[in-house]
């Protein structure tokens, strides 16, 4: 068997019982985290192109979130997981820098619904779909990225087709097909970065829709390519140049060790490799130690990757023209720690944007790569403040909790309906509603008491 098939034969398999509790509790979370990232974006113009590109291709079978109108499968899918990541804001693999919610949650909500699967068939698939998301993203690393991809827009697919696929009851040899046909979806440049352009948010979107139709082929016996992992025209012999890389960490431990519970949900709407230095900025702020009036200068350091995505080109990240530029700008963000006390959606506002106090701010803070810093989200800053002894401070990902990401599914829908979120929190944290029946909940919270209608 190859690699795929070996990948494809135990997602097919994988029962609810089989998956560890807490990966089963973890989902729930990672629910309610993506579900209020799709409300948190539902006033951005993005959701009305997207909107009126769903309602062009109207269909039935699931429901767009934030209009609560029907549509197939793969359009829901398409609609509600671009705007999962339209504000930056969605979970990240810190080694790969793969965004998994965003994409697999996505999938698995439009194939749950319209199979009308219990709640226990949708946590499994969503287990699944992380898990894949992990295995497929770590013979690559941080690779897909140095050649110009999305790593979240080449492996998305793949992890979107296993969550569809367990949906629609693909057998081993269906998940297989569905696999092959899904790394043919992958796609995603990153672009993006030279001007803010949107492509990036429909990464996972596209993902998700490749992998619902991907699977939605395979069970009408659609074939793919069995080596579409390891030919040297494969995901990684296309994709890193790399036919020869090992793969063996994709399936080894499969069952056993269970690496899709790594994923780690953003505290900010931001390049998660930013998180750290916002974290010690106002750590930084809240202890009195540095004031932002006082600041003479700022320098982050950072693993030596990172420093394209978010430090350069410097004129750029000093005085970002949109909001996916600040998303991207390490000085931005400091910046705003600093001299607001918080980093958030207002953060991303266009007359946040244009304040000239952080632009001056912005420009006292530097970047510089550490090549001894590898994967992870860490590294240090370097302080010089006014009257003050230099001073440096070392940085890290914080460990999330479900107790922030309730309280950011709160932010992010406190435009909304109190009482309806609150149902909605309910049925994540405490119930087990159908697929249907939390699409309803979810659907009419957004849209002021409106039931999804399929």
């Amino acid at each position: 068997m190859t690699h795929l098939e070996q990948l494809a034969d135990w997602a097919s398999c994988v029962t609810p019982a089989d998956a560890p509790a807490a990966q089963h509790q973890l989902v729930r979370a990672r629910l309610l985290d993506t579900i209020g990232l799709i409300a948190a974006a539902a006033d951005h113009a993005v959701a009305e192109s997207l909107a009126g590109w769903a309602q062009a291709n109207a269909g039935s079978g699931a429901t767009v979130l934030p209009t609560a109108a029907p549509a197939t499968p793969a359009v829901a899918a398409l609609v509600n997981g671009s705007l999962a990541h339209a504000r930056d804001f969605d979970d990240t693999f810190p080694d790969t820098v793969v965004h998994p919610g965003s994409t697999v949650i996505a999938a698995a909500l439009a194939a749950a619904e319209a199979r009308d699967a219990s709640f226990d068939e949708l946590s499994t698939a969503i287990v699944v779909g992380y898990e894949i998301a992990a295995r497929l993203g770590a013979p690559a690393g941080r690779g897909f990225h140095a050649r110009g991809f999305h790593a979240t827009g080449i492996v998305g697919p793949v992890a979107a087709a296993a969550a569809a696929g367990r949906l629609f009851g693909c057998d081993a040899a269906a998940m297989a097909d569905a696999f092959a046909l899904a790394t043919s979806m992958s796609s995603g440049l990153l672009a993006f970065l030279a001007d803010g352009g949107w492509s990036k948010w429909l990464h996972t979107g596209w993902s998700a829709h490749g992998g619902v139709i991907a699977a939605e082929l395979s069970q009408r016996g659609f074939r793919g390519p069995r080596h579409a992992f390891d030919d040297r025209y494969g995901l990684y012999g296309a994709f890193l140049g790399a036919p020869d890389v090992n793969l063996d960490a994709i399936t080894a431990e499969l069952g056993n060790t269970w690496l899709g519970g790594g994923a780690r949900a953003k505290q900010y709407p931001c390049a998660h490799v930013i998180e750290p230095y916002i974290d010690a900025a106002l750590a930084l702020r809240a202890q009195g130690r540095v004031r932002a009036d006082a600041v003479q200068s700022i320098r982050c350091i950072l693993a030596p990757w990172a420093l394209p995505i978010v430090a350069e080109p410097r004129a750029r990240k000093i005085a970002p023209r949109n909001d996916l530029e600040a998303i991207a700008s390490l000085p931005f963000m400091v910046a705003a720690a600093l001299l607001d006390g918080r980093v958030d959606l207002a953060t991303l506002r266009a007359e946040t944007l244009a304040r000239s106090d952080l632009r001056t701010l912005a420009a006292r803070i530097d970047c510089e790569g550490d090549a001894k810093l590898g994967r992870e989200f860490y590294g240090a800053m370097d302080v010089d403040v006014a009257n003050g002894d230099p001073f440096r401070c070392v940085v890290g990902l914080a460990e999330p909790s479900e107790q922030r990401i309730v309280a950011k599914f709160r932010a992010n829908t406190a435009h909304l309906p109190p009482d309806d979120c609150a149902a909605l929190e309910a049925a994540l944290l405490q119930g087990t509603p159908d697929s249907r029946a939390l699409v309803q909940i979810a659907a009419a919270a957004m849209t002021g008491g409106k039931s999804a209608r399929t």
